[in-house]
């Protein structure tokens, strides 16, 4: 036996063969779990619209079950099982829009990730693992941000729904009941949002099959926008649903005039010819968002923004669309309670019953959007993200800049733009499509009792000042990292990064 093989199995003072193998083994679990904590921290986005969207749905479950234990109470209301059973649709049809938006920004985020490892991963393509290997990986990756935030979401939204409840009953508001807080329905949301972020993170890894070991040495590039995909398929499928529900949406206007059965038949149509929107925004999107950077100016500045904007279309899309969706059906309620509260207020002449139903439009109206809103505050994390993550992978580029003369100011300038430039885009063609599902439903809906007339639709003014300053917030909000951390480093440390 060598000196060298005998350092090594030989028995070390106070200890059995097996010390050695159990120091590698205890030292092998802090690195895993230093592993995980890095994980978790180049995660935190994904983790925070997780804990999010399960905050949402626990809390929103909670609210339900809390109620169904008020009506349990009441034996007059609790011999119909009607109100329980509408209430869990109403909770589920919103849980489900924050998980489908929370899906759509986890899916970019892992996107843009995995193009910012890609020398890491050809690395680990050239030294033998697969592509599959390092799929299954980020796979893994999305397990983990998705059982973080469930948990988070669980404590934070059970701790909300404790906290209201405590507060109310000592208000006198809520009977002095032994409610129960947690129920197995109320945990769905917590598996729908583990399940959502690891298919998401498995659609967002799909760039991981495009990576070739040759690019080991090379720095991350961004394919040529001639070169993507042309998706034709799902451009066609796009079309065809929204042209098949834009007749039906017309159809239901039209029927309307003269029965009000006509509102189901404009719902079918407006649901399909919005799926439609939602499914081919790839193409729509990036036309859109270069229409609106060409109103910020032609100087400089200002064009490098536009461009940048509309560099990376997929990301772009999947940045704003999240708030599209949000803005429009926030925008659709209001236009649409708002235009039968004044037709409604026009035909009556009790001023007083007149004030109630005002106030009982506006109690209504404001739940809803509240409701409706947090999944555009889902997508506005998502918006941040995304801005944060492209000025990263654009180090080399912005230090290029700044080596040629640009100023720290025009740096920020031009960041603040670009996230200018998404943030309006998609909150006027959510507000333009809002206004238009709105105005189809109502007058689907009041057509026949207006003898047939078209309505004029209301748009209220307060949604739109409020959209136009939470367009101003969001972009500032989703600038402000990305310009610090662009402005943060020398031109020469932005060239030498990889």
């Amino acid at each position: 036996m060598t000196a060298a093989t005998a350092s090594v199995t030989a028995p070390r003072p106070g200890g059995g063969p097996g010390t050695r193998s159990s120091e590698r083994s205890a030292g092998t679990a802090p690195r895993s779990r230093s592993a995980l904590v890095e994980q978790l921290l180049e995660h935190r986005p994904s983790v925070l619209v997780a804990a999010l969207g399960t905050t949402f749905g626990v809390a929103l479950l909670s609210v339900s079950h809390i109620v169904e234990q008020l009506i349990a109470s009441d034996p007059a209301v609790a011999a119909s099982g009607t109100v329980s059973t509408m209430l869990d649709l109403v909770a589920s049809v919103f849980v489900g829009l924050a998980l489908y938006v929370g899906a759509i920004v986890t899916a970019n985020t892992f996107t843009t990730v995995v193009a910012g490892r890609t020398p890491t991963i050809a690395l680990m393509r050239l030294l033998g693992s697969s592509a599959r290997d390092q799929r299954r990986s980020v796979a893994r990756e999305g397990l983990l941000v998705g059982v973080a935030g469930a948990l988070i979401g669980i404590v934070v939204g059970t701790l909300l729904v404790v906290v209201a409840v405590t507060v109310l009953v000592a208000r006198g508001t809520l009977p002095d009941l032994d409610y129960a807080y947690v129920s197995v329905g109320g945990l769905v949301p917590a598996v729908a949002v583990v399940l959502t972020t690891v298919a998401a993170a498995w659609i967002g890894s799909r760039r991981v099959l495009q990576v070739t070991p040759l690019q080991a040495t090379g720095v991350v590039q961004e394919e040529p926008v001639g070169s993507r995909p042309r998706r034709v398929l799902r451009t066609v499928f796009a079309a065809l649903l929204v042209v098949g529900g834009g007749l039906l949406l017309l159809a239901g206007v039209v029927i309307g005039l003269a029965d009000a059965i006509g509102v189901l038949i404009a719902f079918v149509g407006g649901v399909l010819s919005f799926s439609g929107v939602v499914v081919g925004a790839h193409t729509v999107m990036p036309a859109m968002l270069a229409g609106v950077g060409r109103l910020f100016g032609g100087g400089q500045v200002a064009r490098l923004a536009a461009e940048n904007a509309v560099r990376q279309p997929e990301r772009s899309t999947r940045a704003t669309i999240g708030i599209v969706i949000g803005v429009t059906l926030v925008t659709t309620m209001s236009v649409a309670l708002e235009t039968l509260r004044t037709f409604i207020g026009r035909l009556s002449e009790d001023p007083v019953y007149a004030a109630e139903l005002d106030t009982m439009f506006t109690t209504t109206l404001l739940i809803m959007a509240g409701l409706v809103g947090f999944s555009a505050v889902i997508a506005a994390v998502g918006m941040v993200n995304d801005m944060s993550l492209s000025v990263l992978q654009r180090r080399r580029e912005l230090g290029l800049l700044r080596a040629v003369g640009s100023t720290v100011g025009q740096i920020r300038g031009m960041i603040l733009l670009e996230a200018a430039q998404m943030a309006v885009t998609a909150i006027v063609v959510g507000v333009v499509l809002g206004t238009v599902y709105g105005w189809a439903g109502a007058q689907a809906l009041l057509g026949s009792a207006n003898q047939g007339l078209l309505i004029t639709p209301t748009l209220p003014l307060p949604l739109l000042l409020g959209l136009a300053l939470t367009a101003a917030v969001l972009a500032g909000v989703a600038a402000l990292v990305p310009a610090r951390r662009a402005t943060s480093v020398t031109p020469v440390e932005a060239l030498a990064a990889r």
